[in-house]
């Protein structure tokens, strides 16, 4: 049997939360507390094991070690706090996905209506995993996928399955 294309696995120990906020009014505060530089549209800034990725014109997404989550929350919402924002803990709204390997990217070009192949290293892009919402950004060495955790088992199954070699665009 042929390997598989990539290695699809779970991550289980990421926290996020989400930002609302005029990002042009309030964006250095929200960089001070995340302890990241604010993203440019469609792209994402990583420093260690914390990321901030934009999301929308009012929408960031920080996406950090679990544990850390709580004080990251408090210390957004205390810079926040003078700012008409929304700053929420959606870390279990959420499931997070790893594809990993030389060939991560024919995985997603399988499932994504998007020029993934296009996407600069530090991009993040929203678009779809067949029928499922997803946010997908460059991790060393493949791809992280976010999407609602009401469909993780059903991304869990697409991106297993097109990793699958000998399944849609594999040529073996």
């Amino acid at each position: 049997m042929a390997e598989a294309l990539a290695t699809i696995s779970q991550v289980q120990d990421r926290g996020m939360i989400q930002i609302r906020a005029d990002l042009a009014q309030a964006g250095d505060a929200i960089a001070e507390a995340a302890g990241l530089a604010l993203p440019e549209q469609g792209r994402i800034t990583t420093d260690g094991n914390r990321s901030l990725g934009w999301m929308s014109l009012d929408e960031l997404l920080l996406v950090l070690p679990r544990a850390e989550t709580a004080e990251a929350l408090a210390a957004l919402r205390d810079a926040l706090a003078a700012e008409h924002a929304l700053v929420l803990d959606v870390s279990d709204m959420r499931a997070m996905f790893r594809i990993q390997g030389a060939r991560a990217l024919d995985v997603l070009a399988k499932l994504c209506p998007a020029d993934l192949a296009a996407m600069p290293d530090d991009g993040l892009r929203r678009t779809r995993a067949a029928q499922a919402a997803c946010g997908i950004w460059h991790e060393p060495g493949g791809y992280a996928l976010i999407g609602f955790r009401s469909v993780a088992d059903y991304l869990r199954d697409l991106l297993t399955g097109a990793a699958a070699p000998g399944t849609g665009l594999d040529p073996r």
